[in-house]
């Protein structure tokens, strides 16, 4: 079994479902912690032996991990037991060094409770290497401050905080892009170097330190820059958001993480990132976007009108070989041109197939058989298509339909069945009419059929077959390899 936390969590057999909700947010956001502390953080949950057993582990990126290997899953030692579960009981927080460690390493470990609705779930410890003779900073003081302050929230109950939103809007920046200490005012106590340099980029003159960060942000922002609901409680510390600051051609991300005892505000955690260079990509990334949906909207409104002019000179042809075959060339084009004008509406250069081709069925069956009632049957599903394969795919399925009511029909009433299956980037398809039926030792070397194979060998990759159904009628079987865009697509992921 992986050693997961929803999998440790099922192993303890101590949790119920909104206490392990609570656990789940505590993991994705104790990254900070760990950061601030210079610590490895270790949840442990107890266990129906009495025990308790590793739930989750986190290291820092500001200093070197006390496990290298993986702890998940083990048991502590007799006399981390016998802590833990004075941890438990009196929900106090204890200090405990171990001169042997590790190995050959020396470890110092804080051991707090983890606390949720006034129940205690757990025992998070905090270790980290024995002090060496380096002479912490200013930097390092104001560090492990502030995750004393948190440590102290955990094992009250109040971090992470209840009703801190769950979408993108939290997580990162981290730690070591930029941090700053507000008191409950909103003035700043202290700003990391990372945030002093995040801030002058912004604008900010001099220092942070002994201002309200609330007046100092609104002077930066200028007058024709939207400016996030969000950003006045962020920029207080009063709310466990994200917002954007933009001023002067530079991005500045903020996360705040309001700092609390037994409820009351002790200020605020604000961590700073300069994403100026991601923002700048995402947009030419939309504009790219927004021009490729503009090249198929064009393609398709040029198709549309090929398609209104085969029609119109179909119309005036009196030879019906002649209005038959612009018919066929103007169904092909107006195929062709709604697949553009699904690409046309979507971000991905994919399209959901199983939509297309719910409306490519029934104008196929309806074109090629107006004066007779046909019924058609679709199963399984296409999934989605990359770009690059979908118009072919597109041509050859109303090939076959109309093939299959033009020809194996007849101008009867009958069925058509599509039957799809996807497995990967493998798609089979069969389609079946009850009609006449295939002749047997009957070569198929229409245009219809020449486009169809050399489309399924050429463009898709794959093979096809038609036979003779011996209840009447005929079956054609495709198979088509959609390549590794449909399967990023089909995974939702953008090549």
């Amino acid at each position: 079994m992986p050693t997961t936390l929803a999998n440790m969590i099922v192993q303890s057999g101590q949790v119920d479902e909104r206490d392990a909700e609570w656990l789940h947010q505590l993991v994705g956001d104790w990254q900070v912690i760990a950061d601030l502390a210079f610590a490895d953080l270790v949840l442990w949950l107890p266990t129906d032996d009495d025990d308790f057993i590793v739930a989750a582990h986190c290291r820092p990126s500001t200093a070197a991990t006390v496990h290298y290997e993986d702890i998940v899953g083990q048991r502590p030692s007799p006399v981390r037991r016998d802590l833990m579960r004075q941890t438990v009981l009196d929900r106090g927080i204890h200090v405990r060094a171990d001169p042997h460690g590790r190995g050959s390493d020396a470890m110092r470990e804080v051991v707090l409770p983890v606390v949720h609705e006034d129940r205690v779930l757990g025992v998070l410890t905090r270790e980290v290497a024995l002090p060496t003779s380096r002479v912490p900073s200013r930097l390092d003081v104001s560090y492990i401050e502030i995750a004393d302050v948190l440590c102290g929230m955990i094992s009250r109950g109040e971090f992470p905080q209840e009703g801190a939103p769950t979408s993108a809007r939290r997580g990162a920046p981290r730690v070591g892009d930029g941090l700053l200490r507000l008191d409950p005012e909103g003035r700043v106590v202290y700003a990391s170097p990372n945030a002093l340099s995040n801030f002058h980029r912004l604008g900010v003159i001099g220092e942070l330190k002994g201002q309200v960060l609330a007046e100092v942000v609104t002077e930066l922002i200028e007058d024709h820059t939207a400016v996030e609901e969000t950003m006045a409680v962020v920029v207080m510390g009063r709310a466990a958001w994200r917002t954007e600051i933009e001023a002067r051609g530079v991005t500045l991300s903020l996360r705040a993480v309001p700092l609390t005892d037994h409820g009351e505000r002790r200020g605020a955690l604000l961590l700073c990132r300069d994403v100026s260079e991601v923002r700048r990509r995402e947009r030419e990334l939309m504009t790219k976007d927004a021009t490729i949906r503009e090249i198929h909207h064009r393609v398709k409104n040029n198709l549309q009108t090929v398609s209104a002019l085969l029609r119109l000179q179909a119309r005036r042809s009196g030879n019906p070989e002649t209005k038959a075959a612009l018919d066929e060339a103007e169904r092909r084009v107006s195929t062709i041109a709604l697949v553009h004008e699904t690409l046309s509406q979507n971000i991905d250069e994919v399209v959901d197939f199983d939509e297309v081709f719910g409306r490519l069925l029934r104008l196929a069956a309806d074109v090629a058989s107006p004066d007779s009632s046909v019924r058609t049957v679709v199963d399984g599903t296409f999934g989605a298509v990359g770009a690059e394969a979908a118009t072919s795919l597109a041509v050859v399925l109303t090939e076959l339909v109309s093939n299959a009511v033009e020809h194996g029909l007849a101008g009867r009433s009958g069925t058509v069945s599509v039957t799809a299956s996807r497995s990967g980037a493998e798609l089979d398809v069969r389609v079946c009419d009850d009609g006449l039926g295939i002749e047997d030792g009957r070569v198929l070397a229409g245009l219809g059929t020449q486009i169809v194979e050399t489309l399924v060998t050429g463009e898709l990759r794959g093979s096809i077959d038609w036979r003779r159904r011996p209840e009447g009628g005929t079956v054609v079987d495709l198979h088509a390899r959609l390549g590794t865009a449909t399967l990023d697509a089909t995974a939702g992921q953008r090549r």
